[in-house]
C-alpha cells in the first residue's frame, strides 16, 4: 500500500500553530514511508471562507517548506462531482430527501432537550413513498439503525460509536449544496486517502464519515486523532499563548525548522532527543509514537529550540534574514558584513528580529548613550584610555579582530589595568551601552573610519563633563 496523507484546512481564519502540527505530521508520515501529501482547501463555508485565509495557508505552507506532492485541491471546485455521488446514493438507496420544515425541526429539538434526550433527526422522511412538489428538500444520508461502528484510531486505540446514537446526516442542504462532512467522504475516497491524520475535534465525525464511506464500497482509511495543544495555564489555546498565524512566527525572526521541531515535540518524542533536522525527523516519526494527552504550549521553549537552530544554521543564509529583518526596522543597511555580524551575535539573540534589535548599533551611530552605561563607564579616567586608544588604532594596518584584540590587550597591560577598563568605555562609546558583541569583532565591523569617529564622540562628551546626551561631531 502506498501511504497517502492529506492536510484539509478550511479558510475560515487563521493557518496557526495547531493545524501546522496536524500538517507536519501528516508530511512525515508521508515522508517516511515515501508516500504522497495531499494539500486539500475545504471552503465549503462560502461565508466564512475568504481568499486571504487561503493565501496564508498557501503563504505558510511554503515557508515552513511542507511542500504538496498534489494540489491544493479546491472542494467548491468539485461541486458537480459531490451531486454525482448523492445521485447514486439516492439511486441505491443509501439517502433519501428530507421535507421537515425548519419550524418542526426546532420543535423536536426542544422536545428532545426538555426531555433530557440527545437532540436528532427522528427519521420521519426516512420512509416516504410518495414525495411532495414544489416544497423544499434537503438530502439525509440513511445512517444504519443497528449495530456499531469501531474506530480503530493509531492514536486513541479503538472507539466504539452504536449507530443509533447517529442521525441521519445532511449531506445536501436546500440550496442544493453539499455539507463538509460528506465532501470529506468523496475527497478522501477519490484522492486514495490511507491515513486521516487530523485535530481529536473531529474524532466524533469519523463514525457518519466511516459509514459513508462503506456505503460507497471503500474500505475507510486509517485513522490518528490528535490530542488538542493547550496554553501553558491548562487553557485552551488562544492568542495570548501564541495561537496567531503562522506568517507572524516568520515576521518575528522565527526559522521555519525550528518551529516545526518545536511542534513535533508537541505530542511525540523520540527518546530524550530535543534538537531535530528535518531530515532526523522524517527519519523518526511514526503515528503510533503520538500521545493521546494533550499537549502544553510553551513560548520560552520554542524560544530556545529556535535559539539551538539559529546557532546551527548556515551563516550566510541568516544574513540574507538578518538583512531582510533590518529592513523592516527602517534601517539602511549598506555593504556590512552581515555574515561577521551573525556569527557574533547569534548565542546572544532567540529569534532575528531580536538579532536585528541587537545589531541596530551597527548601522545606526549611537545618538544617545545610555545614562547608566555612561555614568559608569564614561568618565574622565575612560577618556584619557580612549584618547590613547584612538592613537593607537589609528596606525593599525591589518584591521581584523586578533589584531585589534591583541592592541587593546596591550594597551591594557601598559595603562596598568584590566582588559574590562578598556573594553567597556570603548563599548559604550562604539554601542552606545553596555552590551555588544566581543569587542574585538564589534571594532572589525565597525571598520576603521565609523570606530574613529565613534571614539572621537565619545571623548567630547566625556570632555563637555555630560552625564547624558547626544555626542558631538
Amino acid at each position: 500500500m502506498t501511504v497517502r496523507t492529506r492536510f484539509a484546512p478550511s479558510p475560515t481564519g487563521l493557518l496557526h500553530i495547531g493545524g501546522v502540527r496536524t500538517a507536519l505530521y501528516c508530511w512525515l508520515y508521508a515522508r517516511r514511508h515515501g508516500g504522497t501529501f495531499v494539500l486539500r482547501i475545504e471552503d465549503t463555508d462560502r461565508e466564512r471562507s475568504t481568499d486571504a485565509a487561503i493565501e496564508v495557508i498557501l503563504e505558510g505552507m511554503a515557508w515552513l517548506k511542507l511542500d504538496a506532492d498534489e494540489g491544493p485541491f479546491y472542494q467548491t471546485r468539485r461541486y458537480e462531482r459531490y451531486r454525482e455521488v448523492i445521485g447514486e446514493f439516492l439511486q441505491a438507496g443509501h439517502a433519501y430527501r428530507c421535507y421537515c420544515t425548519r419550524e418542526r425541526l426546532e420543535e423536536m429539538r426542544n422536545a428532545q432537550l426538555a426531555a433530557k434526550e440527545k437532540p436528532r433527526y427522528d427519521g420521519r422522511c426516512r420512509h416516504l413513498t410518495e414525495h411532495p412538489t414544489g416544497v423544499p428538500s434537503v438530502v439525509r444520508f440513511k445512517n444504519p439503525e443497528t449495530g456499531t461502528v469501531v474506530v480503530d484510531d493509531a492514536v486513541h486505540g479503538k472507539v466504539v460509536f452504536d449507530n443509533r446514537e447517529l442521525d441521519d446526516l445532511i449531506i445536501e442542504r436546500s440550496d442544493g449544496n453539499p455539507t463538509y462532512n460528506f465532501c470529506v467522504v468523496v475527497d478522501d475516497w477519490d484522492m486514495k486517502i490511507t491515513h486521516v491524520i487530523r485535530g481529536d475535534d473531529h474524532l466524533n465525525n469519523t463514525p457518519r464519515q466511516i459509514n459513508m464511506l462503506r456505503a460507497l464500497g471503500a474500505t475507510p482509511p486509517v485513522y490518528a486523532h490528535l490530542p488538542m495543544i493547550l496554553g501553558s495555564d491548562g487553557t485552551k489555546l488562544s492568542k495570548r499563548h501564541g495561537a496567531v498565524s503562522v506568517l507572524e512566527y516568520q515576521e518575528e525572526g522565527f526559522l521555519p525548522e525550528a518551529l516545526l521541531n518545536y511542534l513535533v515535540r508537541l505530542g511525540w518524542s523520540h527518546g530524550d532527543q530535543e534538537i531535530f533536522s528535518i531530515e532526523e525527523m522524517v527519519a523518526a516519526f511514526d503515528i503510533a509514537d503520538v500521545n493521546k494527552a494533550a499537549s502544553a504550549f510553551n513560548a520560552d521553549k520554542l524560544a530556545w529550540v529556535n535559539q539551538q537552530h539559529l546557532m546551527r544554521a548556515d551563516g550566510a543564509r541568516l544574513a540574507a534574514l538578518l538583512r531582510t529583518q533590518l529592513g523592516a526596522l527602517g534601517i539602511d543597511c549598506g555593504s556590512a558584513d552581515f555574515v561577521a555580524i551573525v556569527e557574533c551575535q547569534r548565542e546572544r539573540a532567540k529569534n532575528l528580529k531580536e538579532m536585528a534589535e541587537n545589531s541596530r548599533f551597527f548601522f545606526v551611530r549611537p545618538g544617545v548613550y545610555e545614562e547608566k552605561a555612561a555614568k559608569k563607564h564614561l568618565t574622565v579616567e575612560a577618556g584619557a584610555l580612549l584618547g590613547t586608544l584612538e592613537a593607537a588604532l589609528t596606525g593599525v594596518g591589518d584591521w581584523s579582530a586578533p589584531v585589534l584584540h591583541a592592541l587593546l590587550t596591550d594597551l591594557a597591560t601598559a595603562a596598568g589595568v584590566t582588559l574590562g577598563k578598556v573594553a567597556q568605555p570603548l563599548r559604550v562609546a562604539l554601542a552606545g551601552g553596555a552590551v555588544s558583541p566581543p569587542i574585538d569583532a564589534t571594532l572589525a565591523i565597525l571598520g576603521r573610519e565609523e570606530s574613529l569617529v565613534r571614539l572621537g564622540n565619545a571623548r567630547r562628551f566625556i570632555a563637555a563633563g555630560s552625564q547624558i546626551g547626544a555626542p558631538g561631531g
